[in-house]
């Protein structure tokens, strides 16, 4: 689906897809969420890298603060309809927003965040669904959901426990407090930080280096890396097993026919 406030675009075996509203520091919506999901869901099979990115000042400032007024926006869900609906509602409305999150971990393609400015609740989830970070040096990024009374549903709570550990995420989620690029950087949730002149530079590179490794290998390895958390040594050794069978296979068939 097209989304007035995403831009997509393809260059070969990258996509980019851009938060476009930058009037309102890319504040999401439902409708929003749903392009996203459709995104990942359908991703055409030659495309291996996606890079998510904010178009203006900021990636993404988070929800849209009107979908929480009793008038909401004009063709979006707001939360306080979601919320007298009753428990039912709540649990399958955000059933179907976290989809627009938590389908990128399902997708072949490494998707990559590119993260400036503020990237403050739904924003720092959409940055901890993807795979990797490049994260600007000055960025300012927060859970900001617990400060108002509420919890992250996202998707982001696991990543964000993976990347920093339980004790630092429960701290940065109960404080609120903003985590600047640079401690995201050594706190393990941004994989490169450069200056904000830099960061498309960056992520040129990070792309550049993604791409040079075989795609069947990188496609394997994604998953196996993911269930690794929480697997025990004997589970993740058997997978290895079986993500390596059909790799040797094909090498040893690829050198046969040489």
């Amino acid at each position: 689906m097209t989304h007035p406030h995403l831009l997509v675009e393809t260059d070969g075996a990258v996509r980019t897809l851009t938060l476009n509203n930058p009037e309102r520091l890319n504040a999401q919506t439902p409708s929003l969420w749903a392009a996203l999901a459709e995104e990942a869901e359908s991703l055409p099979s030659d495309v291996r890298i996606v890079v998510i990115k904010g178009a203006g000042e900021s990636f993404s400032a988070g929800i849209d603060t009107a979908l929480f007024t009793p008038q909401g926006l004009p063709g979006e869900r707001g939360i306080v309809e979601l919320a007298l609906a009753g428990a039912d509602a709540i649990e399958s409305g955000i059933a179907g927003f976290q989809r627009g999150f938590t389908g990128w971990a399902q997708s072949h393609a490494v998707v990559v965040a590119q993260v400036h400015g503020y990237a403050i609740g739904g924003g720092l989830q959409l940055a901890l669904a993807a795979d990797l970070r490049v994260v600007a040096d000055d960025a300012q990024l927060a859970m900001r959901e617990t400060s108002h009374g509420i919890v992250p549903d996202l998707g982001g709570t696991k990543p964000l426990v993976d990347a920093v550990g339980y004790a630092r995420a429960l701290e940065i989620c109960a404080t609120g407090r903003f985590v600047t690029g640079v401690e995201a950087g050594a706190i393990g949730l941004a994989n490169v930080v450069a200056p904000p002149t830099g960061l498309e530079a960056a992520t040129g590179s990070l792309v550049d280096a993604l791409l040079a490794a075989p795609d069947e290998a990188v496609r394997a390895l994604k998953p196996l890396l993911r269930d690794a958390v929480g697997a025990s040594r004997q589970e993740q050794a058997a997978r290895e097993r079986q993500a390596q069978i059909p790799l040797l296979l094909s090498r040893v068939r690829a050198g046969a026919s040489a």
